[in-house]
């Protein structure tokens, strides 16, 4: 019997008495699923057990006891079926040999979708551990944009993992906290599930930082005693004002939460004390038009902080999250937070997009207004993951993860959420991509502004466009939001391929004219054999390799010529050997001429550039030996190259005559003179000249220097010691 039989061939109710944590699972879905569901899941309890057994957590225990750990933490969300056994089942791809159609044909493609999009992908081999992490975060990411309960099972997953984080590694230990902080317990607040963000955060801070963790957790038991005995009796001045005005409400405190605690330490740079002596109170009422109501009552008993009243009501978070915030001063001034909300509200605050999963007579409410806001979310987190690789892509989302905090107008009045510190560029580009692309200039409330203008509250913002405008690599320093930042970067990162592809095409069309051809001409059988040789898509790829220097035009000149094609022929004398087929630039920095040690170097647009081997321009070069190319000057050269010439002289009236003179009784040609006072008594004159080859422009020097009125005269190199330890032999 293969592993797969085996599995088949289970009894029910056999797995229940070996999988540890199933009695308590079932227990609790068979509070709300019908007895076929709950069929369900104690068969995927008993086909995980069979699945993962002889695994091993580090603590000893069997590994099935760890999926359904996280199938109870949902079970007690009251989610469906389908994600209590994707949470039993999502190592199972990962850990054992059962594939994804197996899964899909004994519990649903439901299920199995769920299990892949959690599945981490140890197959594939990364550069590093970092650029892995990433990817499976990206794919896990963009499954949810196809089963929002992905995240809902690798949340459980992550918490439970958390919960018992205790048996690892020190190191280990923090950093999967570290990511837990940073990714999954924003990524639990944005999709609403704040209770299991709250867990997650406080383990996250309990591992990563243990000694304040224990600091903050005593200093909270200390003034809970104290707490209790007030917070009483606020509770019954507010109930008594509430019932006088016929408002039906629940008061009750709010647990504070430490790892807040210690973030609103440090955002506001304030003591422990003060943090810990705020007072937290919600109120449920029965509608949203109450909450005004009983909003005025708790206004009328304790008087409000100014400044300190948010309305989520009105303009709810990007999660869903709607309540009032308000701050009161209490008895003896004492700070009270009060949050007023209805009973779906609060529903939505705890389980957020949970809550439309949780299971209502076989229907879900899957149109719901929190699950399109998920979802455009997702949507916006596709469009960001198509321009960049997994750890640009895990950067972007940590930024995109923060709250909301501004409110901006568009000049219609639609509302747009943006983090604090956004600007008009980051307002364009989350109006639309093409919007802040071409965006040249804006109007912040009627009045012109600067794009790297910060947004506040309330603004109303008009964006001004151009046709043919382009993104400003500067904006990348100054815009918050994740998609300005990644839609600039894909734009850059389009305009540098672009140029690469048109450079290529330049140089393999030189190369391929001394053939009589153009890369338009060339026979689709040699272009084929050349891209599979290569291992490239299509022509653009190859043009942009050789662009970049990745590949040499007259070789992939050679490689596209028909079969039958004479290639041997010699090359039309070059002023380079080494070059052949490709577009030389001489560097203006150090005007290399005939019998200069030289040194050639791939740049993008400009493709072989020639300085001269003590250029102090290439002493960057040495980072990047694969861009170096060998060459040398060839022999019996008859044209001119230009040569820089620096001459000190007294500063009298007529020198810059006398040289000229001087020069021109050699024969040479003078294209550039500039004249610049040192001081008083000196004159630095800067001459370009025309020289077939080193003695010739020896012979000009040794001319000017016999002139009595001259100083000093050299070529216009400061540095000329030798690089040959760093430089490639030449031909």
């Amino acid at each position: 019997m293969d592993y797969a039989s085996s599995l088949l061939g289970l009894l029910p109710g056999s797995g229940a008495r070996r999988t540890p944590g199933l009695k308590e699972l079932l227990a609790k879905v068979e509070t709300y699923l019908p007895p076929d569901q709950v069929e369900r899941v104690r068969e995927a309890a008993e086909f995980g057990a069979v699945a993962h057994q002889g695994q091993k957590r580090l603590s000893g225990e069997p590994y099935i006891a760890h999926p359904v750990a996280a199938a109870e933490i949902l079970a007690d969300l009251h989610l469906d079926a389908d994600t209590i056994v994707g949470a039993i089942l999502h190592d199972v791809i990962e850990d054992t040999p059962i594939a994804k159609e197996e899964i899909a044909e004994r519990f649903g493609k439901d299920v199995a979708e769920i299990v892949d999009g959690v599945t981490k992908l140890d197959q594939i081999k990364f550069k590093s551990r970092e650029e892995a992490q990433a990817e499976s975060f990206r794919k896990m990411l963009l499954a949810m944009v196809r089963d929002l309960r992905v995240i809902m099972v690798k949340l459980a997953d992550r918490t439970h993992n958390m919960r018992t984080i205790g048996i690892m590694s020190v190191p280990k230990r923090r950093q999967i906290a570290r990511e837990t902080l940073d990714i999954y317990a924003p990524v639990a607040e944005r999709l609403g599930l704040y209770s299991m963000k709250l867990e997650l955060e406080d383990l996250g801070f309990q591992t990563l930082y243990p000694q304040r963790y224990r600091v903050i957790e005593r200093a909270l038991k200390r003034a809970r005693g104290n707490q209790k005995e007030f917070l009483s009796k606020i509770e019954v001045a507010l109930n008594a004002a509430l019932a006088k005005a016929g408002i039906p409400a629940k008061v009750a405190s709010r647990e504070k939460h430490l790892y807040s605690i210690y973030r609103k330490m440090r955002r506001k740079s304030s003591m422990l004390a003060e943090i810990v002596d705020v007072y937290g109170l919600r109120i449920v009422v029965d509608s949203p038009d109450t909450c005004y109501r009983a909003l005025g009552v708790v206004h009328s008993v304790y008087r409000p902080m100014p400044g300190r009243f948010k309305d989520y009501i009105a303009i709810p978070r990007v999660n869903g999250y709607q309540s009032l915030h308000t701050m009161l001063f209490g008895p003896n001034a004492v700070p009270i937070e009060v949050q007023i909300r209805t009973q779906d509200m609060h529903n939505i605050a705890e389980s957020g997009i949970a809550a439309h999963w949780k299971y209502k007579s076989g229907s879900q409410d899957k149109d719901s207004a929190q699950q399109e806001r998920a979802r455009a979310w997702l949507s916006h987190l596709v469009e960001m993951q198509e321009s960049g690789n997994p750890e640009e892509f895990i950067e972007s989302v940590k930024v995109d993860l923060f709250p909301d905090k501004v409110y901006v107008f568009t000049p219609k009045g639609a509302i747009l959420r943006l983090p604090r510190g956004a600007t008009v560029v980051d307002f364009a580009y989350a109006v639309h991509t093409d919007i802040g692309n071409r965006c040249v200039a804006a109007k912040i409330d009627r009045r012109l502004t600067p794009l790297r203008t910060v947004l506040r509250n309330g603004q109303t913002v008009q964006i001004i466009t151009a046709k043919g405008a382009q993104p400003n690599p500067s904006w990348v320093n100054f815009v918050v939001t994740a998609k300005a930042r990644s839609a600039i970067r894909h734009y850059l990162k389009s305009l540098k391929r672009s140029e690469a592809i048109e450079l290529g095409r330049q140089l393999l069309n030189a190369s391929l004219a001394e053939f009589e051809l153009d890369i338009d001409k060339v026979d689709p059988k040699a272009l084929a054999a050349t891209l599979t040789e290569f291992a490239l898509r299509d022509r653009d790829e190859l043009l942009e390799k050789v662009g970049l220097g990745e590949r040499l035009a007259p070789l992939t000149a050679r490689l596209l010529l028909p079969s039958g094609t004479d290639a041997s022929h010699a090359h039309l004398p070059l002023a380079v050997a080494g070059t052949e087929g490709l577009l030389v630039t001489y560097a203006r920095c150090c005007h290399p001429i005939p019998d200069d040690p030289i040194i050639a170097f791939m740049s993008t647009g400009r493709g072989i550039v020639i300085h001269r081997d003590a250029c102090a321009n290439v002493e960057g070069y040495d980072k990047h030996p694969e861009k170096w190319q060998p060459v040398s000057w060839q022999p019996d050269l008859t044209r001119y190259f230009n040569s820089e010439v620096r001459v000190e002289t007294r500063n009298k009236v007529g020198m810059l005559a006398a040289v000229s003179a001087s020069i021109a009784g050699t024969q040479t040609n003078i294209g550039h003179a500039n004249v610049e006072q040192r001081d008083g008594d000196v004159a630095l004159i800067t001459l370009e000249v025309e020289v077939r080859d080193r003695r010739h422009l020896a012979r000009i020097v040794r001319t000017i220097r016999r002139m009595p009125e001259v100083l000093h005269v050299g070529r216009t190199l400061a540095r000329h010691q030798s690089r040959d330890k760093r430089r490639p032999p030449t031909k």
